[in-house]
């Protein structure tokens, strides 16, 4: 099963992304957990061991540029466009009852899709894991579908949008869900986020009708905890209710079976 989350900035996409890693791992599930936000908060979300000390994959100058042939500080002439990196997760990415956790970073340049040997790297990364069988992944995306080539999402069994009832996160949903579909991914659902009462729900659900495939409660524990997810009673039973839409739609589709 591989799922990559994506929302406008401040709507909770990281938030998702802990949710179901929790669940998976309840479920005795091993998850790759990717942290592709250039604001780094996966691993204070999870409550990861040493989260803060965790180098970023993009900045790892010295590897970057053994395995692509270039110095990421002087990316002058030719450089290799598919580095190895079937063994970094093993090798530099930490491991925590079920959960290891990979920090992209940001790549420091002009252009964020530019073609600099961090960028190739991060890609190449995000590729491997993603179309590598029998993984469980879970992708924190900055907004958008940045690291996503269009090999990469046909590896993507769903990607889901996180939305917040307002009609700016519908319309930043909306745009997000077009550059989705512009590489092809076509099992792309929206999960409500902060909703404080009924009428919430049904604003968001009045928009985007069967691509809604649950919602979380604003939860004002989880507000106080300084970005740590807070996994109660009630936000393990949303989490639960979205993973087993999410198994129950990805099992109708035999093309796409996952582990």
């Amino acid at each position: 099963m591989k799922i990559a989350i994506s929302g406008k900035g401040g709507s909770g996409k990281t938030t998702i992304a802990a949710g179901l890693i929790k669940i998976l791992v309840e479920k005795n599930k091993s998850v790759i957990a990717l942290d592709c936000d250039p604001d780094i908060s996966l691993g204070l979300a999870l409550d990861f061991p040493a989260y803060n000390e965790i180098k970023p994959i993009s900045k790892m100058k010295d590897l970057i540029f053994e395995r692509t042939g270039v110095d990421p500080a002087n990316p002058q002439g030719f450089f290799q466009i598919n580095p190895k990196v079937d063994d970094i997760p093993e090798k530099f990415c930490p491991q925590d009852k079920g959960i290891r956790l990979i920090v992209m970073g940001r790549v420091d340049k002009p252009q964020g899709g530019c073609l600099c040997p961090e960028n190739t790297f991060v890609r190449s990364l995000v590729g491997h894991l993603v179309l590598r069988q029998d993984e469980v992944v879970i992708l924190d995306m900055a907004a958008g579908s940045e690291h996503l080539g269009r090999a990469t999402a046909r590896g993507v069994d769903v990607f889901l949008i996180s939305v917040e009832p307002s009609e700016t996160s519908l319309q930043t949903a909306r745009h997000i869900k077009e550059l989705a579909e512009g590489l092809g991914l076509t099992k792309i659902f929206f999960i409500g986020n902060k909703i404080k009462n009924p009428s919430d729900f049904d604003f968001i659900q009045a928009s985007l009708k069967d691509e809604l495939i649950g919602s979380i409660s604003f939860n004002r524990t989880l507000e106080g905890s300084r970005g740590r997810f807070v996994f109660d009673i009630s936000s393990r039973k949303e989490f639960e209710n979205i993973y087993d839409k999410l198994a129950s739609r990805l099992n109708s589709a035999p093309e796409k079976a996952r582990n």
